[in-house]
């Protein structure tokens, strides 16, 4: 989004603080890399510390996941696609990964 991003994280090792927190710094990093002097060094990139909801059940996660795919599209822009962003294979923290269903059933 041209104001704004979503990101849905899986349960990690470190806090949702502190991702978000990594993750501003790099991508604070290379926009101010990528504008060529757009931006001076001291320039907010991030409004804040971000906002993070914890979802636990595969509903809320692949409500959430869709509502993420579909913003861009709200805003006339295609679905966004990344190598680095790997399917909802149905993980749900202290459960795993969704078992994938026999034929037949």
């Amino acid at each position: 989004m041209p104001d704004h991003v979503h990101l849905v994280i899986r349960k990690h090792r470190d806090k949702a603080e502190v991702m978000i927190e990594h993750f501003q710094l790099a991508s604070r990093q290379a926009v101010l890399a990528l504008s060529q002097s757009r931006f001076f060094a001291e320039h907010p990139i991030w409004g804040g510390p971000g906002w993070k909801v914890f979802l636990d059940s595969r509903d809320d996660i692949e409500r959430t996941i869709n509502y993420v795919e579909q913003n861009p599209v709200k805003m006339g822009q295609p679905i966004q696609q990344w190598e680095f962003v790997k399917l909802y294979d149905g993980w749900l923290p202290g459960v795993g990964a969704a078992k994938p269903q026999a034929e037949g059933m």
